[in-house]
């Protein structure tokens, strides 16, 4: 997983709420287990139109946020079903922090798993985000993980709690597989001595 400390990036606004997993990846993209792809079917139904179209109106399809890292969106993002496949869908898009006052729980611990960073905030923050993200591209946000703070356009600062298991994950790009091999020389030492006391498993 590829360690996440400072981002710098474009904020894109996505300023709804109850924005659920099949409306982030519509269930028809679920056919693959690769983690790549999925991008160009994020937010599939706001993006295009029945005809397949591009809707010019919606946010990611505008010119200004094409290459945004940040996600800036209303509460209870990520609700519905457990489909890891939002995250992916997410990072193959580009995006690596997903800012909002609350997450569903699933989606929430799934990002983590996939290396996206989801900060909760109260909503009079995400407020303040929201209105500069709607600047476009000329307003880079930067999350800075190590510091936990988000530091805006105009110099504010916002600081945002996260568990510190998490957060070390994220540092040091550590996904469940990565947290193991941490233990590896423990599970040698624990192989090697079942195998010499049961030779016949």
């Amino acid at each position: 997983m590829e360690k996440f400390t400072v981002l710098t990036g474009v904020a894109a606004p996505l300023d709804m709420i109850n924005v659920d997993t099949d409306q982030i990846i519509p269930k028809q993209f679920l056919k693959t287990i690769k983690r790549t792809g999925l991008g160009s079917a994020l937010f599939y139904d706001f993006r295009y139109d029945e005809d397949g179209n591009e809707r010019t109106d919606f946010v990611l399809s505008k010119p200004a946020y094409q290459n945004a890292k940040i996600l800036v969106a209303g509460d209870n993002f990520g609700c519905g079903s457990s489909r890891e496949h939002a995250p992916w869908a997410l990072l193959d898009f580009g995006f690596r922090c997903v800012i909002a006052p609350s997450f569903a729980d699933i989606f929430y611990n799934n990002c983590f798993k996939n290396g996206i960073l989801p900060i909760k905030l109260p909503q009079e923050d995400v407020d303040k985000l929201m209105d500069d993200a709607s600047r476009g591209a000329n307003a880079t946000v930067t999350v800075d993980l190590e510091a936990q703070e988000i530091r805006g356009p105009d110099g504010g600062v916002i600081h945002f709690d996260i568990d510190p298991h998490r957060k070390r994950c994220l540092l040091e790009g550590l996904d469940d597989i990565g947290l193991t091999m941490e233990k590896a020389a423990a599970i040698d030492t624990y192989e090697t001595k079942a195998e010499a006391a049961h030779p016949w498993l």
